[in-house]
């Protein structure tokens, strides 16, 4: 630390955080709705990115993990399995387990991003949680019951759909986090929209009845 003379009177010199608060918990809200949408492509390309110091650095933080060829590895992994489980047509239960991982890895993504901004891990955790929410509820069903009414042949490109969303959105919060919280809010209104419509449905039905 180093020492800055003001008026004659030294003070010591703090040298300003890597990346602002506001910036970084745009960044981990914007990968946590990403990893909502589809939980695998977002912590890789994150970590990818962060391992070669590109847009991000977990290292910075105490959740430096996120960069390690292991968590990776791991994260591949399951990926491929999930992506098994789809082809199989496994349903609810793959639902249920890949609306679980996109929380966790949701929330450690936005700590990650907030822990490298010097700041403390846990208001990620809260937050990443409940952007990944958001971007399931939002996006990722709306995607799987669009699937369960497409013809067969159709069903695998809205995996493909939800793919492409997660990792454009990936990509912004890390490289554009600003972009990432108005993708977030068009997160909102699809979710408010998508309830209304759902809302008028059922009305419809109690009056035929």
């Amino acid at each position: 630390m180093g020492v800055v003379y003001s008026h004659g009177a030294p003070r010591a010199y703090r040298p300003p955080p890597p990346i602002s608060l506001l910036l970084a918990i745009a960044t981990g809200a914007g990968l946590a709705g990403a990893s909502g949408v589809r939980p695998f492509l977002p912590p890789l390309l994150a970590g990818a990115l962060a391992g070669a110091n590109v847009g991000i650095d977990f290292e910075r933080g105490t959740l430096d993990f996120l960069e390690s060829p292991i968590f990776l590895f791991a994260v591949l992994v399951l990926a491929v399995g999930a992506y098994a489980a789809e082809r199989r047509r496994v349903g609810r239960p793959l639902e249920i387990g890949l609306a679980l991982a996109g929380g966790v890895l949701g929330a450690l993504l936005c700590a990650g991003a907030i822990s490298a901004a010097q700041q403390p891990g846990w208001i990620g955790l809260i937050v990443g949680a409940a952007c990944a929410a958001l971007g399931f509820f939002a996006v990722a069903r709306l995607l799987a019951r669009a699937r369960a009414r497409a013809a067969t042949s159709a069903a695998p490109l809205f995996a493909i759909y939800a793919d492409v969303v997660a990792l454009v959105l990936a990509a912004v919060a890390i490289f554009a986090p600003p972009l990432a919280l108005v993708a977030l809010l068009v997160f909102v209104v699809l979710l408010v929209r998508s309830r209304s419509e759902r809302g008028r449905k059922y009305e419809g039905l109690r009056i035929l009845r």
